[in-house]
């Protein structure tokens, strides 16, 4: 059998907040082509990880290899041109108020690809068309629904043709039907680009449909990783309460006030 190739690896990560430990000893790989769920409640630590992933957080311990660079390592010349190779779709869409959809789009392409703007126009209405948006260059946010920022946020992710995607909660706040057409763009850009993908949500619907392979992270460490269908018939009494959405088992999931307020500033 073919060994696949690792594009990212988490090797025993542990990260701590103040007094709460928030990663304890997480190990992952992310394998070149695949989409990556990382799933778990709130508070759980998955957020966290994107962050470790992506360069944004170091950690107290343990390494994050990207195409073989360990990231803790890299200086901000040798981070920058990493991140040229990954796009990140943020929980809020993160779009600038101020600037048009199109100015959102071009503000990676101008400062990191140098070209001249007419390719640029181009290049936008590519991305854009893409998902579904093509014609809304010169509306501003203030002017979009929650799913279209969203959609422009997903085409700013990937104006650079990245080889990695990071998706943070990306059908928080969406309606259903907007949640199946996020979800939709996901597995179809990941096809048609040939992008490696990662996510981090709690939405089981989005999880399902989009997933390749799932990691259960639970109080900063991973219960399981599997297929659907290695995760769907777990025999671990926490992956099967979550995926089930059971209130009662062995996951605790009420929060006390200091946990809570920890979780504010984190």
């Amino acid at each position: 059998m073919e060994e696949k190739e690792v594009i990212i690896e988490v090797k025993d990560i542990y990260k701590k907040f103040g007094n709460r430990q928030i990663l304890s000893g997480v190990n992952l790989k992310v394998y070149k082509g695949e989409t990556m769920v990382i799933m778990g409640g709130s508070g759980c630590g998955k957020s966290t990880l994107l962050r470790h992933m992506v360069g944004t957080v170091k950690p107290d311990s343990g390494s994050v290899y990207m195409r073989g660079q360990n990231m803790a390592e890299l200086d901000e010349n040798g981070l920058d041109a990493l991140r040229k190779k990954f796009g990140i779709l943020f929980q809020s869409g993160a779009l600038f108020d101020s600037l048009t959809v199109k100015e959102n789009l071009c503000m990676a392409l101008r400062e990191h690809a140098k070209l001249d703007e007419n390719i640029i126009s181009i290049m936008v209405k590519m991305k854009l068309e893409l998902v579904g948006l093509r014609g809304f260059e010169a509306l501003m946010p203030s002017q979009l629904s929650g799913g279209m920022k969203k959609r422009v946020g997903l085409a700013r992710a990937i104006a650079m043709d990245p080889e990695i995607v990071f998706y943070d909660e990306p059908t928080t706040g969406l309606d259903p039907i907007m949640a199946g057409v996020i979800d939709k763009l996901i597995l179809d850009l990941s096809k048609k680009l040939s992008i490696t993908s990662v996510a981090v949500t709690h939405d089981m619907n989005s999880v399902f449909r989009i997933a390749d392979r799932i990691a259960m992270l639970h109080e900063g460490r991973i219960l399981q990783v599997g297929t659907q269908e290695e995760i769907k018939n777990t025999t671990n009494p926490m992956v099967k309460q979550f995926i089930e959405g059971q209130p009662e088992g062995p996951v605790n999931f009420f929060m006390s006030k200091e946990d809570y307020l920890e979780e504010l500033i984190k």
